[in-house]
């Protein structure tokens, strides 16, 4: 097996870490693999002082895997023209008072990119081209860590369970383009998924949440779903990163491994990110016990 590349890396803590003196608008085939087999690692990388135009942040995001369309969020499908595979993140209206992007500017839930989907996306990646002066920040938190920091008993009894993932409503908290509103998890829109994965390449167990909203444990009396998911979800904030944005950052996160959410900001501020989304490889499968 031919040697990975020794990337300068400054790891964040418990998980995550920043990829420095990289260029990813010439990252080379070599510098990928090195970049991969950290990621895998780490799940979260960042990447800061980039400057790429979108046919550079589609080329980066293509060495991961084939790339989705954008979500169905609230306000829709926004990408810019010509480029249907980027994904436009942003609070910014345009001359005619339509939004030019999705979530806007307030609070994102924690949850976990289209798990409502058969085939959830593999990970997403942000590119910041404005950010406003306070907020808006990220946050990541590792399931692997939150599965490892729960009690054996409840590991045990969660193991062969399905959580339906639930596709109503967007992390803003949104009804999809489409969707009717509903509060009943039990018949929402929806794909169950095993509450503990293994991830395909690296092989570990991680928690497999999505959003706490109108999620349900299958074949449970709702009370019952409700109480132990709240049980599980008290785990969440175990091992956090939180990301303050600075101009020219991309971060890389594992969606199979992670969760994510954001943090409110000043409406008259402009945030404007662009996103790209890996399609899923192959659909979250049971940890072995």
């Amino acid at each position: 097996m031919a040697a990975v590349l020794d990337l300068k890396l400054h790891p964040f803590g418990v998980f995550g870490a920043e990829v420095k003196e990289i260029d990813l608008a010439r990252v080379t085939h070599v510098e990928i693999d090195a970049i991969k087999h950290a990621w895998y690692r780490h799940d979260v990388l960042l990447f800061r002082n980039q400057r790429l135009t979108d046919d550079d942040l589609l080329s980066f995001s293509r060495h991961f895997g084939a790339l989705d369309s954008p979500p169905n969020q609230g306000a829709g499908r926004k990408s810019p023209p010509g480029y249907a595979e980027v994904y436009i993140v942003s609070n910014v209206l345009d001359d005619k008072g339509e939004p030019i992007g999705a979530l806007g500017d307030g609070e994102a839930a924690w949850h976990t990119d289209m798990s409502y989907a058969p085939l959830p996306p593999d990970a997403s990646m942000l590119y910041s081209l404005e950010i406003p002066a306070q907020g808006g920040d990220t946050w990541f938190s590792s399931m692997k860590v939150a599965l490892a920091r729960m009690p054996r008993e409840l590991v045990g009894r969660i193991r062969g369970l399905d959580i339906k993932h639930d596709g109503t409503y967007d992390s803003g908290g949104n009804a999809r383009k489409g969707l009717t509103a509903t509060n009943d998890p039990r018949t929402s829109v929806g794909t169950p998924h095993p509450v503990i994965i293994e991830h395909p390449v690296s092989g570990e167990p991680a928690l497999y949440l999505g959003r706490r909203r109108n999620a349900y444990v299958m074949g449970l009396e709702l009370a019952e779903s409700e109480r132990l998911l709240d049980e599980i979800w008290s785990y969440v904030d175990s091992a956090v990163y939180r990301h303050r944005w600075a101009l020219g950052d991309v971060v890389l996160w594992d969606n199979r491994t992670t969760m994510h959410r954001r943090d409110a900001f000043n409406a008259k501020a402009r945030r404007v990110m662009h996103r790209t989304q890996v399609k899923g490889s192959a659909a979250p499968r049971r940890a072995r016990a």
